[in-house]
């Protein structure tokens, strides 16, 4: 009578097959691998993090494992998130869109690991190509910037001569940043700028240290925010 007990409650928590617990298992790693994929792909800026896109990889399989565990049993739900509960996370996110794929993550974890195979799939298809569109095509950008240009500027000379060197070789300037030195002697000036067609970084640099008034010339890439 209590080896049927047992078994009956053992077959009441096991609610996936062992067949079912590999494929839903396995569904999570090649989603995972997928989603941290297009992370890589899609990621723009300076804030890259190999760490980071594992914690995807590992949340999405671990968040699976979890589903199958709950099963249908409430008292294994509240049980987790107690136990859960202990962890603390103090990393910081530096770009709130990491927050999606963390989502995107969980959701895909939680998908696979209750064996919702076509949602899982489905999900991480339309997902990827959002991602993908929208970084192509750079969607939601004020406006398209290439570079952003810094220089110091001596004020005992000529003040406008880089303006002549703007005019010739850069398609569009915006001044972001006026900052004074050495009690406004020297002045150093910020430009959003997007060079015009033909036109390559070394041109614009060599033409601006070519100027008696202009130095330390720093251009930085920024097709994406970009922290000056």
């Amino acid at each position: 009578m209590d080896e049927l007990k047992t078994e009956l409650i053992f077959n009441n928590m096991l609610t996936y097959t062992y067949f079912e617990m590999i494929i839903n298992i396995l569904l999570a790693m090649i989603l995972g691998f997928i989603i941290t994929g297009i992370y890589r792909q899609t990621h723009k800026g300076l804030s890259y993090s190999q760490s980071f896109s594992l914690t995807i990889l590992f949340v999405t399989v671990i968040v699976a494992i979890v589903m199958m565990v709950i099963g249908n049993s409430l008292a294994r739900a509240f049980a987790l998130v107690g136990a859960l509960s202990i962890i603390r996370f103090r990393t910081v996110v530096k770009d709130t869109k990491d927050t999606a794929y963390v989502f995107a993550g969980l959701a895909l974890g939680m998908a696979s690991g209750t064996s919702n195979y076509f949602l899982a799939i489905s999900s991480t298809c339309l997902l990827s190509i959002l991602a993908l569109a929208t970084h192509h095509f750079n969607y939601a950008a004020l406006y398209k910037s290439e570079f952003i240009l810094k220089f110091m500027i001596d004020h005992s000379s000529d003040n406008n001569s880089y303006q002549t060197i703007i005019d010739t070789y850069i398609k569009r300037a915006n001044l972001i940043q006026i900052e004074p030195f050495d009690e406004g002697k020297l002045v150093k000036m910020t430009f959003d700028i997007k060079l015009k067609e033909g036109i390559t970084p070394e041109v614009l640099t060599t033409e601006l240290d070519k100027s008696d008034n202009i130095s330390e010339v720093i251009l930085i890439g920024s097709s994406t925010d970009v922290d000056y």
